[in-house]
């Protein structure tokens, strides 16, 4: 716990949100990626094999060579403002704040955090707890609930929040893989991205992948993603035959969630297929899994495979549909606390008459 109390009396009693991504090695390069790996990949709701077993694949094996071939990856796709997951992240941040200020008499602080690397989750909310959030809510940028995404960054959060001497009251965004408007905003990316390219023969909704035993074990990942693809064929009127939910990122030799994004890109190649596109509704924001392993290798993939025309289509982004979903989730979840508001008149009224009583400065 804490020692130090960041309690004053008569601070403002704000509320916050708290955004809450993945996370980003700080340089595409091996020297940066090895700690973020190691931090990612020591996580037991990551990797849950057994740490017996586990520690000796990941010093022996994983961190001596993997660092370097990530950071290769990393490089093809890094932006001029750093990474861009990272980028994005911050400017969704920004967009979502001016949203609800325009909207909202009391707008809440909004922040974002990391749940790997920089900024760490445990600095933000010391932040937003100096800067007088008695209230917060966190919202992992991870549509559809897995116990390797959301439940690791809630378990971040309530790590940090058991070395807080003064809790905030916290509220949590377990999902939003089938919000109306989170659903909309995807379709009419889809559709804008037609409007000018054209369509395919056919559309890969593609998720990250988990090992197939978290779904045996009960995590609802599957079904989540199954739910979000459908419901977004349907906004797209598309017959089953026009497109198919896959999974991509394996790791490892154990069986994950199938069909594998990969292996139906190559068959599809084989049937020379005229043209494919791929969404990546998983992430709200575009990063190495999409830019890198979707645009660049599952392309390689396909086309070396006998496909003719491949096409990604880009994450939502920063797009003021997406923001509007976005805003919308977090009015949602924040009804009731937006009517608590403590004006700068009363803060001070309350920190005088403490005082007066013995209350320590």
């Amino acid at each position: 716990m804490t020692s130090k109390s960041i309690y004053q009396h008569g601070s403002p009693n704000r509320t916050g949100v708290l955004l809450i991504n993945l996370g980003t090695p700080d340089a595409p390069t091996a020297q940066a990626l090895r700690p973020y790996l190691q931090e990612f990949l020591s996580n037991p709701r990551v990797i849950e094999i057994p740490r017996l077993i586990w520690w000796p694949i990941l010093h022996g094996f994983i961190l001596p060579f993997r660092p370097k071939a990530s950071a290769e990856k990393y490089a093809k796709i890094w932006m001029p403002e750093g990474s861009p997951l990272k980028v994005h992240t911050e400017r969704q941040t920004k967009l979502l704040r001016e949203a609800l200020q325009a909207q909202l008499q009391n707008p809440p602080i909004v922040e974002y955090a990391m749940n790997i690397g920089k900024p760490s989750v445990a600095t933000v909310m010391t932040k937003m707890q100096e800067q007088g959030c008695e209230r917060i809510l966190v919202i992992p940028l991870f549509p559809q609930y897995a116990a390797s995404s959301t439940a690791a960054a809630m378990g971040n959060v309530f790590s940090v929040l058991n070395r807080m001497r003064n809790l905030p009251s916290i509220r949590t965004v377990k999902q939003y893989h089938d919000h109306p408007g989170y659903i909309a905003a995807l379709a009419q990316n889809v559709q804008d991205y037609w409007g000018v390219h054209g369509r395919p023969d056919k559309l890969i909704i593609s998720f990250h992948g988990t090992p197939r035993a978290s779904l045996d074990k009960g995590d609802p990942y599957h079904c989540a993603c199954q739910k979000t693809g459908r419901l977004l064929a349907e906004a797209l009127a598309l017959d089953p035959n026009q497109y198919s939910v896959c999974f991509q990122s394996r790791f490892g030799k154990a069986k994950w969630l199938t069909p594998y994004t990969a292996v139906t890109l190559e068959q599809l190649g084989k049937e020379q297929t005229q043209r494919v596109d791929v969404i990546c509704p998983g992430f709200v924001s575009d990063c190495l899994e999409t830019l890198e392993e979707i645009a660049i290798e599952a392309k390689n993939t396909f086309i070396q495979a006998g496909g003719k025309e491949f096409h990604y289509i880009p994450c939502l982004n920063e797009r003021s549909d997406w923001i509007r979903a976005l805003a919308d989730i977090t009015c949602t979840h924040l009804q009731g606390w937006l009517d608590i508001a403590v004006t700068e008149e009363a803060a001070q009224l309350s920190r005088k008459l403490a005082l007066e009583m013995g209350a320590k400065d």
